[in-house]
């Protein structure tokens, strides 16, 4: 799917998904023109790394319109689902803004070489919930990937992760917000794409 398309289908699922795990709703625009053909490289392209640091995070998601309490808020969606143990090896065992039981709980799933597609929760306290102990554990140095912890970590948005383990209204409605923001990234406009009567194919 092209990456207009995938943006709405992210949008609609973490919609729903978050409704379903105790999370926000928001309401999605209609309207919207997707595109007709695929490209899961440009897609990627796109995607931050999970070993970003802060400002290149920072800069990826301006570079969208978005701020930095909208990278924040949206990393959050971090609160459910996996990652592969490629994605986050280099914390476990090369970081050292990490806490050292989190770390080695890591390392027994995750050798320091083979078992690339081993998972791990990427929220070890809820991970089948959407609430704010994605946000506590940053707190605690339980970040799973170094792009997480790079929110907590001496940096700019520190009391910004701490308001958010505080208070999860607060981070709610801000994620809900942030995510209508991101819809609303590069629409396409003329004769572009399409509308889809249908959002998961093409008319």
């Amino acid at each position: 799917m092209g990456l207009n398309a995938l943006k709405y289908i992210i949008l609609l699922f973490m919609s729903y998904e978050g409704l379903w795990l105790g999370g926000p709703t928001w309401q999605v625009p209609l309207g919207r023109r997707d595109a007709r053909t695929a490209s899961q490289s440009a897609a990627n392209n796109q995607i931050p790394s999970p070993v970003a640091n802060l400002a290149t995070l920072t800069s990826s998601f301006a570079a969208k319109g978005l701020s930095t309490r909208d990278l924040t808020a949206l990393s959050g969606g971090h609160t459910i689902g996996l990652a592969r143990c490629t994605t986050f090896r280099g914390r476990i065992y090369n970081d050292t803004n990490i806490d050292a039981n989190f770390a080695a709980t890591r390392r027994a799933n995750c050798p320091a070489s083979g078992g690339d597609n081993n998972l791990a929760p990427l929220d070890i306290q809820t991970p089948t919930r959407f609430d704010n102990d994605y946000f506590r554990n940053l707190v605690a140095r339980r970040g799973l990937l170094h792009s997480d912890q790079e929110l907590f970590n001496g940096g700019s948005q520190d009391a910004l992760v701490r308001t958010y383990s505080n208070n999860p209204a607060t981070f709610s409605a801000d994620f809900a917000a942030a995510m209508v923001r991101m819809g609303n990234i590069s629409p396409l406009t003329g004769t572009q794409g399409e509308i889809r009567r249908n959002c998961r194919v093409v008319n």
